[in-house]
């Protein structure tokens, strides 16, 4: 299974556009979406789960289009948007059983089905309990769930793990990782550590445009020989800040330890190179193209 993205661009208006000639192939695996506030992911899952339009481009899956057909990819479609509504009343069961019946999911299997999934997410005990007296990490973790109710293969979800706990975020990315075999899963997040865990491959977006798109590996090289770490005075913070892009800063004893990017060329004394990782390669792709 194969999805093709081909010169997508999405306008609202006569302002600058959401999407702008984005192409790229999708195939089964997790790929990890990553970008700031207002780079256009969700706009991109939408339009991939056709609640919206593009303005032009196509969408092919295994060949056929699905923004003339819409149906060649609901039937196998897997959605949670990050702004996800449940109705309070119902409990976990009933609510499940409403939204099969949307997706047209039936059979005896069905209640077998929910069970599994409910056990999936951990809310086999809170079950008959209206959603209405949920957390909101209970809430997200039953939007988790209705996205698999008909076994999708293709799965879309923006900013999953909001408002879980660790041990919840823990076990969605074994969830995940159970069914990126068979499916292609596509994951926003805010939290690059679980796009560092679970995804195969990671796409970098900014201001509606793919900066890039590869391995994890071959993106955290690009970052390679420019993230750095140095010891400084307290009072010298703001300075170092006006000269050097800073990821991180940890207090030590009566100084302050900063990571940052820089280059080979420019290197505040007594700087230690530093291995990178993903978060320090999309800090750096998003600095050099910002």
């Amino acid at each position: 299974m194969a999805l093709i993205i081909t010169n997508l661009t999405k306008k609202y208006n006569t302002q600058k556009p959401a999407l702008t000639d984005y192409s790229i192939n999708i195939n089964k695996g997790v790929l990890g979406l990553l970008g700031p506030n207002g780079a256009g992911k969700s706009t991109l899952m939408k339009i991939i789960a056709t609640i919206s339009k593009p303005s032009s481009g196509t969408l092919l899956l295994d060949g056929a289009d699905i923004v003339q057909k819409p149906d060649t990819i609901r039937k196998v479609l897997g959605y949670l948007p990050q702004d996800f509504g449940v109705y309070p009343n119902l409990n976990a069961y009933e609510f499940l059983e409403y939204i099969a019946a949307m997706k047209g999911i039936g059979g005896k299997r069905l209640r077998q089905r929910i069970d599994l999934l409910l056990e999936g997410v951990n809310l086999t005990a809170d079950a008959k309990r209206p959603i209405g007296t949920y957390s909101g990490g209970m809430k997200q973790r039953i939007g988790i769930a209705q996205a698999l109710l008909n076994d999708p293969k293709v799965l879309i979800f923006d900013e999953p793990t909001v408002g879980l706990d660790p041990e919840e975020r823990m076990r969605f990315r074994q969830l995940i990782s159970d069914l990126a075999h068979d499916c292609i899963i596509i994951l926003s997040s805010h939290i690059v550590s679980d796009i560092e865990t679970i995804a195969d491959e990671v796409a970098i977006m900014q201001d509606g445009k793919l900066i890039t798109h590869a391995p994890q590996y071959d993106i955290i090289k690009q970052a390679e020989g420019r993230i750095f770490e140095v010891l400084l005075e307290t009072n010298t913070l703001n300075q170092f800040k006006n000269q050097y892009k800073v990821i991180d800063t940890a207090r030590q004893s009566d100084r302050i330890k900063v990571r940052y990017i820089s280059t080979k060329d420019n290197v505040a004394p007594e700087s230690i190179s530093v291995t990178a990782t993903l978060e320090d390669a999309y800090l750096f792709l998003t600095h050099k193209n910002g």
